[in-house]
């Protein structure tokens, strides 16, 4: 799924997005876990803030 990612953003038209990745800690067992969204250049530091 990654190869389809990268290659939909390294077109044209998706030159305007990138891929996000970050880690939530889960308040029932306090384990890690990963939340990937692939969002426009200008909203990825609003979406880093958000808890």
């Amino acid at each position: 799924m990654a190869k389809k990612v990268v290659a939909t953003l390294r077109t044209s038209s998706g030159k305007d997005f990138a891929k996000v990745i970050r880690m939530v800690r889960s308040e029932k067992t306090g384990a890690y876990t990963f939340k990937e969204n692939i969002v426009p250049n200008d909203q990825v530091k609003d979406f880093l803030a958000k808890k």
